[in-house]
């Protein structure tokens, strides 16, 4: 204060990194000068380090007695063994997404970065969000957009082939950390930061993505299902719960989330299938999450590589591109699988709020209420509401929910029975509906007047087809936001199962009711034939195809440094 020896107020610079940002002109120019000069010094036969030229990242004064499994992901993304919240960091991007929505700006940020070549490991582009209903302009993305991404490194789709996340998630390398440019770019292996379109293109250009660490929210699942519970019902339960517990409210004004902008850290389902485990990843992105992990066990990993192993083989074989990049996270798949340790979180892990979940006391669905993906009731309290249409589709849904729905409309339609709602069917990868066809099932939703959907976001986008204004729906797609599916429509979020169900009374059942048409699906050997899932290294077909690739040793040798951390 003028006059006095009185403070008026105080400052600090958040990380000393800024006073060079503002040197370079702005952040992103600072990390590509930075990742210039560390190439330049390693091509000249100097170490790596920038530290004599560059101020660095502040390494914390205290450090956390345990580390959360998220704070562990991104610390080895950063060559440290762990992160604090609120710490800047700038990770290693090992997978990034993009989708066909965002992809055009993506391709413009890429060119304004004069990115000729990718530096993140693998890159891929999808065309799940337009490919049913193209735009002129849509039409011209299909066209271009896959040879730009090729010519870089990058791996392209094609329009048709389904949605991102579940072509995405089975390029995965466990522990690792990615982004994409979709908001559920939520991996159920390692942890992924979903960004916008500038941020997408900056990782895949440079390898990095800037990052100031969030706090974690531990939700920890114990006890048994309950007959006729589903995954789905326990993806609703995380709000359901943090409701009661004051954590989360649906009132806008004055809203609280104790999940926003944080990484929610699942635990106590280790033994869930990865499929299974990215709905609970995916559904993150309703809580306003920063990111998910989910604590495995290596089983259901294994599997799960050992499939997409052969996955990217047939891809390769089917002539999908970028063939080297394919090769190499193959190889990166079989290294992890010669030596297969997952990550743990530490005992003494601090977390902004831990959720409690005994799976003994749900017993019966929890849905979404409309028109918020948080708002949650049990079936009790909404049984008897009139359904108009309903929705089975989108990322959140795999080939289980698809068979479990086909057997009770089979079981309806066999009596020659209409449905009372419409429904709509739309697998989320085409693999998924080759099988599903040669099941009989694409037969079972004909007969039930279904209309079945291209694989990809169909209503779940909201910017392809849409149901009847001011409707009443079922929808397993993965937000219930107003006018979203359809004008003033009223959509409520299920499961696949109490979806198919709906469709065939023509109202929410009661609970008595859904429990008594989920005892064939709970049945153990219908359960056991229901919920397989597509375990490529079981196919034939793809096996055959596989077979005939062979992984070359220069991308073995690759692979095997970026697993090693050394490169």
């Amino acid at each position: 204060k003028h006059g006095t020896d009185d403070t008026i107020t105080e400052f600090a610079l958040k990380t000393p990194v800024i006073l060079d940002e503002v040197r370079a002109g702005g952040r992103i120019p600072l990390i590509i000068g930075r990742g210039l000069t560390s190439k330049a010094r390693v091509a000249l036969g100097r170490d790596a380090s920038v530290a004599d030229v560059f101020r660095l990242p502040d390494e914390p004064s205290t450090k956390p007695a345990g580390f959360t499994l998220a704070q562990k992901m991104v610390g080895r993304a950063c060559g440290t063994d762990g992160v604090v919240p609120g710490q800047y960091c700038e990770p290693t991007m090992t997978t990034v997404g993009s989708q066909d929505t965002t992809g055009p700006m993506t391709r413009d940020e890429l060119r304004s970065l004069a990115c000729l070549g990718f530096s993140a490991d693998l890159v891929m582009q999808s065309f799940c969000h337009t490919a049913a209903y193209p735009k002129p302009v849509d039409v011209v993305t299909h066209h271009t957009l896959p040879d730009f991404i090729r010519t870089r490194g990058g791996v392209s789709l094609r329009p048709g082939d389904g949605i991102i996340h579940s072509w995405l998630n089975r390029m995965l390398v466990p522990d690792a950390v990615g982004t994409g440019g979709d908001s559920h770019t939520r991996f159920p292996l390692g942890i992924s930061f979903p960004a916008g379109s500038g941020l997408v293109a900056f990782a895949g250009a440079t390898g990095i993505m800037p990052l100031d660490m969030p706090e974690s929210v531990l939700v920890r699942f114990s006890g048994e299902m309950q007959p006729g519970v589903t995954l789905r019902d326990l993806v609703q339960a995380i709000p359901y719960t943090a409701i009661q517990m004051g954590l989360l409210t649906t009132e806008k004004k004055g809203k609280k989330n104790v999940f926003s902008g944080r990484i929610l850290e699942i635990e106590g389902l280790p033994d869930l299938k990865c499929e299974q485990a990215f709905e609970l990843s995916d559904a993150s992105a309703e809580r306003s999450a920063a990111g998910c992990t989910i604590k495995l066990n290596e089983a259901p990993v294994i599997e799960y590589l050992n499939s997409n192993v052969v996955m990217l083989k047939w891809m390769i074989a089917e002539g999908y591109g970028d063939a080297r990049t394919l090769e190499r996270r193959v190889a990166r798949m079989e290294e992890w699988l010669a030596n297969p340790v997952l990550m743990e979180a530490d005992e003494d892990a601090e977390y902004a709020a831990v959720i409690d979940i005994d799976l003994e006391d749900i017993k019966e669905p929890i849905l979404a209420l409309p028109n918020d993906p948080d708002a949650s009731a049990l079936l009790s309290e909404v049984a008897g509401d009139r359904i108009d249409e309903v929705f089975i589709g989108s990322c959140m849904t795999n080939i289980g929910h698809f068979r479990a729905a086909g057997k009770l409309l089979r079981e309806h339609t066999a009596a020659g029975a209409s449905l009372p709602s419409r429904l709509w069917v739309a697998p989320p990868t085409k693999m998924d509906e080759a099988q599903l066809v040669e099941e009989g099932y694409y037969s079972v939703f004909g007969s039930a007047g279904a209309r079945t959907e291209m694989p990809g976001c169909s209503l779940c986008m909201g910017n392809q087809a849409r149901v009847a204004p001011g409707c009443t729906v079922v929808s397993t797609s993965t937000r219930n936001f107003p006018n979203r599916l359809g004008q003033g429509a009223n959509v409520y979020l299920a499961s696949a199962e109490l979806a198919a169900v709906a469709a065939i009374e023509g109202k929410l059942p009661t609970v008595e009711e859904y429990q008594k048409y989920m005892e064939g699906v709970n049945e153990e050997k219908s359960a056991a034939d229901t919920y397989r899932y597509l375990n490529f290294d079981e196919l034939p077909e793809f096996v055959e195809s596989a077979g005939g690739v062979e992984i070359s040793d220069e991308m073995r040798e690759a692979a095997r440094r970026l697993q090693s951390g050394s490169e």
